[in-house]
C-alpha cells in the first residue's frame, strides 16, 4: 500500500528565489544613500540592494582576481581593478562599461573616490599614485616618490573648494601628501610609523589627518604645518581608521572621535582630544578569534557604520551610543550549506521567518528570510553537521564533529527587538556529551510538554551508537548533560541521519551500512530493519500523515517504506548521483529529494513519476526543508546558494486556462480574417500566434489568388505589412523563411517574402535582429541551391524551345511540299 492523501493538488510548478553569495573577501563599497553595495566575488563584482540583500547585477570579471573596487558616493559609477592590471569603469544602474585600460605597471591595491564623485585616486604595487577623472575616465595626475607598495590612500576636496589633496601611505612606512593644484608632493610624514600604513582619513575641514597602521598606533597630523600632533596607542594591528562627523557621540565640538578596526575583530572609538578609547569592553563584533575587521565603511552623513569582517560578513552598527549596537549582520558567503531548517516562532500567517543553517563551520547562522540579516550561535568547537527544529520552531538542536549535541531555546526578545536592533533569538539551553565520534544525526521530540519543553533528544554518531537524552526542565543557565537515558549499538558503520515519528513512539536511524532501523523510543529496542539499498543511506524521514518513511541513498534511489511490515512499497529512480536528502510534502502525496547531481526532484508517490525537476544549484544539494504551510521548499548546497521553491501550481493552472481561452479566441479571429480575406490582419495575427503552417498557407493563398500589378507577393497591402514589421516580428518571420527555404515545395513562398524584406529594410535593420548571422548562414546555401536549380531548368527550357522550332520548320516544309 502506497501513502496517498485524498483531495490534494499535486505540486508541479515552482517559482524560485535565492539567497546567493555576494562576497568572497577583499574589497567592499557602499553608496552614500545606502542603497547599493558593491563587493568582490572572486573575479566578478556583485551589486546588491543593501536594504533587501537581493542581488541586482553581476559584473563579469576579466579572468583575474579583483584586487580592489570602489563605488562612487552618488552610486553612478563602480571602478574595478584586477590582477590583469586592467582598470574598468562601469556606469550604473545599467552596468555599462565606459572604459577599460591599463592603469599601472603593477596591480592596483587601494582606491578612493572623493566625496563629490569626481576624482578617483589609485595606489598600486609599483609604488605610483594616480588620479583619474571619473566621468571622463582619463588620467589627471601621476605621482612618484614611494619606494614600496601603496597600502592606503585618501582624497580630500570639496565642491568649489581651492584645496584638493591626496594622502597616500606605503609599506615603506611613509605618508606623502600630494597637492592636486600644485601637482607635486608638499609633505612627507615619516616619523610616525614603523610598519605598514593601512588607514588614512582627513577631518571634515581638512585640518587634521589620521593614520593607522599595523604597528598598533594611530597618529594625528596637522595639515597646517604637517607635524605630528598626537600618537594614540590602540594595542592591535589596524587595517582601517577614520574620523566620525563632528558632534557624534560627544558634546564637545572641539573633540573629534575616530574609529578603528583591525586584527581583534573590534570596532573601537577613540577621542582625539584625550587619546582614550570611549567604546565599552562589551562592544565586540568578532565571531571567532580568527576574524578581524578588514575595513570600515562610513560617510559623514551617516548615523551608522558598516564593518567588513575577514569572514566575508558585513556588520552594521548604529552610532546612537558608544556601545555601537548592532543593527544587522549580512553574510556575504554562507559557505557550504550542510543542513538547514525553518526556525523561530510562526507569524500571523502561520509561517516561520527565519532559517537556521549549518555551514561547514562551528557556528550556526540564523538568517532572517526577509532582510537576510543573520545572527551567529556559538558554542560548538568543531564543524556543525546536522540541525533539527521542534514543531513550534522554538527549540533548535545541533550536533557535529565535536562529539556533542546542543539545544537552543528561542528567547522572548526574538531576533529583532522593538528598537530595531538585532538580537540573538536563540540562547544555549543545554549541552549533551557522551559520544566518542562525530554526531551525524540529531532529532528533537515532536511533542512538547505542557510547559512547552521537548521531552527528549535523539542523537546518532560515527561511534555506531544512538543515544536518547532527557531535556532538563527550567534551567536558568546552560547545563551540561553527561548521562543519556539509554545508549544502543545501532549500526556497523556511521549513522548519517536520525528522525522521530510524529507521535514520538518510534525513531529511525540511517547508516552507511546500507540499512535503516526503526526503534522504540520508550525502551530503545529495534522494532524493524529496512533493507534494500545497495549503498549507504544518507537520509530518513517519517511521514506526518501515515506510517511510512522515505529514504535517500548513495545508490541514487529514493525509497518509500511501510513501517507496519517494514517493506519497500516504491522506489524512485532519476537522480544521477547520491540522494542526500528526501522528505514528504503535499500531505504525504509527494516526495521531494535532493542529490549530489545538484538537482531537486518532486515525485508523485502514487504513480512514481517525477512531477518536477528543479535546477538552481551548481554543486551538491545537501539539505532540504519545507515551510510549515507546505507552500515553500528550501534547498541548500555546496555552492553556498539557498533556494526557495514556491509552489505556483494553482497560479500556473489558472494562467494556462486563461492562455488556452485566449488562444481559442484568437484562432477563431484568425479564421474570420481568412474568411473575409483581410490578409493584413490575418498575417499579423498568425505571426503573433507563431503558427508556421497557418502562416505559410496564408502566403500561399495570397500568391495563388492575387496578381496585383507592382506587388511582389500579389497584393500591395501584404507587401506593406511585411515592410512595416517590428524587430521581434521580423526576427520571427526570418526564422520561418529559413525553415521554409529548406524545402523545394515551399521555397518559392520563402523567396518571395525574402525579396520583399530585402527591398523594404536597410541592412542596419537586419543587424538589429538577434542571431541574424546564424539565420543568414542557413538561408544562403539553400538560396544558392534553388538559384542553381532554376538556372538549370531555364537552360533545359531552351532545348524545348529549339525542339519546338525544329518541329515547326519540319511541319511547314511538309505543308509546302503538299
Amino acid at each position: 500500500m502506497v501513502p496517498v492523501a485524498s483531495s490534494v493538488t499535486l505540486k508541479t510548478a515552482f517559482a524560485h528565489s535565492a539567497i546567493e553569495p555576494f562576497f568572497t573577501g577583499g574589497s567592499a563599497s557602499v553608496s552614500e544613500d545606502q542603497t547599493l553595495l558593491a563587493t568582490a566575488y572572486g573575479e566578478d563584482v556583485v551589486i546588491t540592494d543593501l536594504s533587501t540583500g537581493q542581488r541586482k547585477h553581476k559584473i563579469k570579471g576579466d579572468g583575474e582576481q579583483v584586487t580592489t573596487l570602489a563605488l562612487s558616493p552618488d552610486g553612478k559609477y563602480v571602478v574595478i581593478c584586477s590582477r590583469s592590471l586592467q582598470m574598468r569603469i562601469f556606469q550604473l544602474p545599467e552596468c555599462k562599461l565606459m572604459r577599460s585600460f591599463k592603469a599601472h605597471d603593477g596591480p592596483v591595491i587601494v582606491m578612493h573616490i572623493d566625496s563629490t564623485s569626481t576624482l578617483v585616486a589609485t595606489g598600486a604595487a609599483d609604488g605610483v599614485v594616480k588620479v583619474w577623472d571619473l566621468a571622463g575616465a582619463f588620467n589627471t595626475h601621476t605621482f612618484r616618490g614611494h619606494t614600496g607598495v601603496i597600502s592606503a590612500i585618501r582624497v580630500f576636496g570639496q565642491k568649489g573648494g581651492a584645496r584638493w589633496q591626496v594622502a597616500s601611505g606605503s609599506d615603506d612606512t611613509k605618508i606623502r601628501i600630494w597637492d592636486l593644484v600644485k601637482r607635486k608632493c608638499v609633505a612627507v610624514l615619516e616619523e610616525g610609523h614603523v610598519s605598514v600604513v593601512r588607514g588614512l582619513d582627513f577631518s571634515s575641514d581638512g585640518s587634521l589627518l589620521i593614520s593607522g597602521g599595523r604597528d598598533k598606533v594611530v597618529n594625528v597630523w596637522s595639515m597646517k604645518n604637517y607635524g605630528l600632533v598626537k600618537t594614540i596607542l590602540v594595542f592591535e594591528a589596524l587595517e582601517t581608521a577614520g574620523f566620525l562627523s563632528s558632534g557624534i557621540l560627544t558634546s564637545k565640538i572641539s573633540d573629534q572621535l575616530i574609529y578603528t578596526g583591525g586584527e581583534k575583530g573590534l570596532v573601537r572609538l577613540w577621542s582625539v582630544e584625550s587619546g582614550e578609547e570611549i567604546t565599552p569592553e562589551q562592544a565586540t563584533v568578532q565571531t571567532s578569534e580568527e576574524v578581524g575587521v578588514s575595513d570600515i565603511i562610513y560617510y559623514p552623513s551617516w548615523n551608522d557604520l558598516i564593518a567588513v569582517l575577514s569572514d566575508q560578513t558585513l556588520v552594521e552598527h548604529t552610532l546612537t551610543s558608544t556601545d555601537l549596537p548592532m543593527v544587522r549582520r549580512l553574510a556575504g558567503n554562507n559557505g557550504e550549506v550542510i543542513d538547514l531548517a525553518y526556525a523561530g516562532p510562526v507569524d500571523g500567517e502561520g509561517v516561520q521567518k527565519y532559517l537556521a543553517l549549518a555551514t561547514n563551520s562551528p557556528e550556526i547562522r540564523v538568517i532572517s528570510i526577509e532582510t537576510q540579516s543573520s545572527v551567529v550561535l556559538q558554542a560548538h568547537t568543531d564543524i556543525v553537521i546536522c540541525i533539527d527544529v521542534s514543531i513550534d520552531g522554538l527549540w533548535l538542536a545541533s550536533a557535529g564533529k565535536d562529539n556533542a549535541a546542543r539545544i537552543w531555546r528561542w528567547t522572548a526578545s526574538g531576533m529583532e527587538d522593538t528598537d530595531g536592533k538585532e538580537h540573538n533569538g536563540f540562547q544555549l539551553y543545554a549541552t549533551f556529551k557522551g559520544h566518542l565520534g562525530s554526531i551525524g544525526g540529531v532529532a528533537i521530540a515532536r511533542l512538547v510538554t505542557q510547559a512547552a519543553y521537548p521531552k527528549f533528544l535523539i542523537t546518532g554518531s560515527q561511534d555506531f551508537t544512538v543515544k536518547k537524552w532527557a531535556l532538563p526542565l527550567a534551567a536558568d543557565e546552560p547545563v551540561e548533560v553527561a548521562k543519556p537515558v539509554f545508549t544502543r549499538k545501532a549500526h556497523e558503520k556511521d549513522i548519517n541521519s536520525v528522525d522521530i515519528a510524529p507521535n514520538d513512539e518510534f525513531f529511525a536511524t540511517a547508516s552507511q551500512d546500507r540499512t535503516v532501523k526503526i526503534w522504540s523510543v520508550e525502551d530503545g529496542e529495534t522494532v524493524g530493519i529496512l533493507r534494500g539499498h545497495k549503498r549507504g543511506v544518507w537520509s530518513v524521514k517519517f511521514s506526518a500523515y501515515d506510517k511510512f518513511v522515505v529514504t535517500g541513498s548513495g545508490d541514487k534511489t529514493v525509497k518509500v517504506w511501510n513501517i507496519r511490515d517494514y517493506t519497500c512499497v516504491k522506489t524512485f529512480e532519476g537522480h544521477t548521483n547520491s540522494v542526500l536528502k528526501a522528505l514528504f510534502i503535499s500531505s504525504g502525496a509527494q516526495i521531494v529529494s535532493a542529490g549530489g547531481d545538484g538537482l531537486v526532484k518532486v515525485w508523485d508517490v502514487k504513480s512514481g513519476e517525477c512531477n518536477a525537476t528543479l535546477d538552481n544549484h551548481e554543486d551538491k544539494v545537501w539539505s532540504l526543508a519545507h515551510r510549515s504551510d507546505d507552500k515553500v521548499v528550501v534547498s541548500g548546497g555546496g555552492d553556498s546558494v539557498i533556494t526557495f521553491w514556491e509552489d505556483v501550481t494553482e497560479e500556473e493552472l489558472v494562467r494556462q486556462a486563461e492562455a488556452d481561452a485566449e488562444l481559442v479566441e484568437k484562432e477563431q479571429e484568425l479564421s474570420n480574417y481568412v474568411f473575409r480575406k483581410e490578409w493584413r490582419n490575418a498575417i499579423l495575427l498568425a505571426l503573433s500566434l507563431d503558427h508556421p503552417s497557418r502562416l505559410l498557407n496564408l502566403f500561399r493563398i495570397v500568391i495563388a489568388e492575387n496578381a496585383e500589378k507592382g506587388s511582389i507577393i500579389g497584393l500591395k497591402e501584404v507587401d506593406a505589412v511585411l515592410s512595416s514589421l517590428a524587430p521581434a516580428q521580423l526576427q520571427l518571420l526570418l526564422r520561418r523563411i529559413r525553415d521554409w527555404n529548406t524545402n523545394a515545395r515551399t521555397a518559392t513562398v520563402a523567396q518571395r517574402i525574402l525579396n520583399v524584406l530585402l527591398l523594404s529594410f536597410p541592412p542596419e535593420k537586419f543587424l538589429e535582429v538577434e542571431d541574424i548571422k546564424r539565420t543568414l548562414d542557413a538561408l544562403v546555401p539553400y538560396s544558392e541551391r534553388h538559384y542553381t536549380r532554376a538556372s538549370e531548368l531555364l537552360e533545359e527550357s531552351y532545348i524545348v524551345d529549339y525542339t519546338l522550332r525544329q518541329m515547326d520548320e519540319v511541319l511547314m516544309t511538309k505543308i509546302d511540299e503538299m
